[in-house]
């Protein structure tokens, strides 16, 4: 199957985003003010990048670079306060290898300079981009990600379960599916490891697990006092096994051929789960980090935020949402609720919105600017 997009060296884009990309939270205001310039810009501002340990500062590092490399972005301009415990540096080089990358500092000169300077570097990256036309490319070279978030009753029987059939058509064309939250897969890792393609996968997962069920218990507290949420809990959802069970129907059928860190990007085409958190912010970058160019999004209680570099496409089987919440959801499966629609044909009908959106259809997030959404999970403390 072939659609429209931008052909990268590194891979085929959905999107043609000239990025500012604050590389420490300090920076943040530097890079904002770039954008609000110039808004045909996106903007990636988070609160991570100085005192912290230097696993944390070294996954920081790794996520601006692949952030940078994922094929939706054509140019990045990085704002670095000067000091930070990023290696700007570090990051300059590993995206420079690929495409075009500039760097402007607070410290040099003051926020009046680097924002007029910034201006000057993201207009001209602009009107490069510009010049780059789309081109017939193959579908297998798409990675769709797939997220639920403000869950309910109808999410775990209706909006994942198309969700994974649309998986299950992606992976049939031979494209990438990932999937994460680890907190969401406690419960029913069973399930998922008997789909597994061998033990050194499903023994990828479980350590996965281990690991933040441990960092949670550290803080001397059980992973079942934050999940499910109280959002959860009102929308019908009773134990975070109960919410495990409906997560993992976003997953399909298909085996499960890696286990990859955050913000990883996967080596290996198929279904691949990445070892993130639940919550949005720092999830969706870990998608977007790993390659991702379209990340589904299903959502019982009405989600409505996207992401700023990869289109996130709003799925919901509450017909009260769907109606309520019109401008936010982008496939409405009401019909699926009422019976009037088969989950099958329903996935179908996903897949061929997930066409539309890769090849020229915006989305509900993107229309709106409902997008300034990031930050980056970390582990340890900030010191």
């Amino acid at each position: 199957m072939e659609l429209l997009g931008y052909d990268r060296v590194n891979g085929v884009g959905v999107r043609n985003h000239v990025v500012v990309m604050a590389t420490v939270g300090c920076a943040g205001d530097a890079a904002e003010k770039i954008v609000q310039l110039y808004p045909k810009a996106k903007l990636l501002v988070h609160t991570q990048g100085c005192a912290q340990t230097p696993p944390d500062i070294e996954l920081v590092e790794k996520v601006l670079v692949n952030l940078a490399l994922n094929p939706n972005v054509y140019s990045v301009l990085l704002v670095s306060l000067g000091c930070e415990s990023v290696s700007v540096d570090k990051v300059v080089d590993k995206i420079s290898s690929v495409k075009n990358v500039e760097v402007v500092r607070v410290q040099e000169k003051g926020l009046s300079y680097a924002v007029s300077k910034g201006f000057d570097v993201v207009k001209r990256m602009c009107e490069d981009a510009e010049k780059v036309s789309r081109t017939t490319v193959d579908f297998s070279e798409i990675k769709v990600a797939i997220k639920c978030g403000a869950s309910d009753s109808t999410s775990g029987i209706i909006s994942n379960p198309v969700a994974g059939r649309t998986a299950d058509l992606i992976i049939e064309d031979g494209g990438t599916v990932i999937f994460g939250e680890t907190t969401e897969i406690i419960g029913a890792e069973h399930i998922l490891e008997k789909r597994a393609v061998n033990d050194i996968v499903a023994k990828k997962m479980y350590k996965a697990i281990d690991e933040m069920e441990k960092r949670a218990m550290s803080m001397g507290v059980d992973m079942r006092g934050g999940q499910p949420t109280g959002g959860n809990i009102r929308g019908g959802i009773t134990t975070i096994e109960e919410k495990s069970l409906g997560a993992i129907c976003k997953t399909g059928s298909s085996k499960l051929v890696d286990v990859v860190c955050y913000g990883e990007v996967p080596s290996k085409k198929g279904l691949i789960f990445m070892d993130s958190p639940g919550r949005e912010m720092e999830a969706l970058t870990g998608f977007a980090a790993g390659g991702a160019q379209i990340i589904l999004f299903t959502t019982g209680l009405g989600a409505p935020q996207g992401f700023p570099i990869v289109p996130v496409i709003k799925i919901s089987g509450n017909p009260d949402v769907c109606r309520r919440l019109k401008e936010h959801i982008d496939v409405d499966l009401s019909s699926v609720f009422y019976g009037q629609e088969s989950l099958d044909d329903a996935a179908k009908r996903l897949f061929d919105e997930i066409i539309e959106v890769a090849s020229f259809k915006p989305t509900k997030a993107e229309i709106l600017g409902y997008e300034k959404f990031f930050n980056i999970y970390v582990k340890g403390p900030v010191i």
